[in-house]
């Protein structure tokens, strides 16, 4: 079975760099999409508990038969849990939910700038680390200001920021703050959800190399170093997804998928989404 390389994060732990989404994934449907993951070779899960498929996640990983220590599991804190006392509490929801005795990864979900409660969940979620509930934690959708706020007024700096991040959206500005501060990027909606795999450039390219529009752009965000976590429900899709590391491509042709950023967004802007 093919083998994800690793991302090693700040404090030591290991993630694959290709990862299972599950975003939009009824919680109904979610288990059977994530045993068809787990059966293809991915080892680390992505949800959250805005998605509704804690429990689905869970039960495809009890039913897995692969060993705790082979899995890496992300979730995520939702909005309205955020601030110190309801972070814990959501954290605890999390891990019913999922069955799990400890996370890999806990993410702040967005960075909710009106109510600016992220940086005291942040010590909240300093605090689940100290304890050895979960081995990392991290943010998602945080703009440099917002991570200035946690590296300034936080004792831990996070260990990943995952931010969408597709061709039409490269984000270069934010993926060189992360680096600067050695956190790693992870990518939402890598495909640009789906939007992107009509483009003629990934289509001339996937001709060229054999490979599906999808592979190639998720070829290119292992190339540029980020942490990808494709979506799918569809088996065949799944297993193409993961179907990535046996060609590479060349420097200029991942400067031409580059190329194709427009700074265009599918999903919210962070700096003004307040919704709780």
């Amino acid at each position: 079975m093919t083998t994800v390389p690793d991302v090693t994060l700040n404090n030591g732990v290991r993630i694959p760099q290709l990862g299972f989404g599950v975003w939009q994934v009824d919680n109904s449907e979610v288990s059977n999409a994530v045993s068809t993951a787990l059966e293809t070779g991915y080892r680390s899960i992505d949800t959250a508990a805005a998605y509704g498929n804690e429990e689905g996640v869970g039960e495809a990983l009890r039913g897995s038969g692969l060993a705790r220590g082979e899995l890496f599991v992300t979730s995520k804190l939702w909005n309205s849990d955020q601030g110190y006392d309801a972070t814990l509490r959501a954290f605890d929801a999390s891990m019913e939910r999922l069955g799990l005795e400890y996370l890999d990864l806990y993410l702040i979900h967005w960075p909710v700038p009106a109510n600016d409660e992220f940086v005291s969940s942040w010590k909240a979620m300093e605090r689940l680390y100290a304890e050895g509930r979960v081995r990392a934690i991290g943010v998602s959708n945080f703009h440099p200001e917002h991570l200035r706020r946690i590296l300034d007024e936080g004792g831990i700096v996070p260990t990943v920021n995952q931010i969408e991040l597709h061709p039409r959206l490269i984000q270069q500005e934010l993926r060189s703050f992360n680096k600067e501060h050695d956190i790693a990027t992870e990518a939402w909606s890598p495909l640009g959800q789906g939007q992107l795999l009509q483009d003629p450039t990934v289509a001339k390219l996937a001709e060229a190399y054999g490979k599906t529009p999808a592979q190639v752009i998720l070829r290119w965000h292992l190339q540029l170093g980020n942490i990808a976590i494709p979506k799918s429900v569809t088996p065949e899709r799944i297993r193409s997804n993961f179907d990535v590391f046996d060609f590479e491509l060349s420097s200029g042709d991942v400067e031409a998928v580059s190329g194709l950023n427009e700074n265009q967004r599918f999903g919210p802007d962070p700096g003004t989404m307040n919704v709780a």
